[in-house]
């Protein structure tokens, strides 16, 4: 029980600093991308799906291209679900979530620390991506809202909890 309190105190500190301490500076998760590879105006795009509104960006790559970490983080989460397919969750600096979707493979396991040297999976076609082209969905969420970025569009309310990617790559 002592290891287990440890190991959370640990953890939490870990966390703190990284909201504090540790600069965003994010870059292309997808290895050897460019603008070319993703719309521009994907981004909060209305209608989109079972999700009603896109909440980050895809960024097309071949099948199996690397998918670093954007940024310095701990992985919060791994798996599978019926949408995003195989992904990634990442907290990384100012408590910022990195959600990556759609993965082929998963490179990674929870609570490890990863930089933006680490591979984290590979580009792929899971969840509802299947039998469409090979891509990464990325979004970047905050557990710390913006109110003056509630706007009129569909669901314009939940967008004080996302980040555009595309403004950082």
């Amino acid at each position: 029980m002592k290891k287990l309190l440890k190991r959370l105190s640990f953890t939490a500190l870990i966390i703190l600093c990284l909201g504090i301490a540790i600069p965003q500076n994010l870059k292309m998760p997808v290895q050897g991308a460019t603008d070319k590879d993703y719309n521009t105006k994907s981004f909060w795009f209305y209608p989109w799906g079972k999700s009603g509104t896109h909440k980050g960006v895809d960024i097309f790559a071949k099948s199996g291209t690397p998918i670093h970490s954007g940024t310095a983080g701990i992985v919060i989460r791994t798996g599978h679900n019926s949408m995003g397919g195989n992904y990634v969750l990442i907290l990384g600096p100012k408590w910022r979530m990195h959600y990556y979707a759609h993965l082929k493979s998963i490179n990674t396991k929870q609570y490890s620390f990863v930089n933006k040297k680490t591979k984290i999976g590979a580009v792929g076609a899971s969840g509802n991506a299947k039998g469409k082209a090979p891509h990464l969905h990325y979004t970047i969420a905050t557990l710390i809202p913006y109110p003056w970025r509630i706007d009129q569009s569909v669901q314009g309310e939940r967008k004080i909890f996302y980040l555009n990617p595309i403004d950082y790559l």
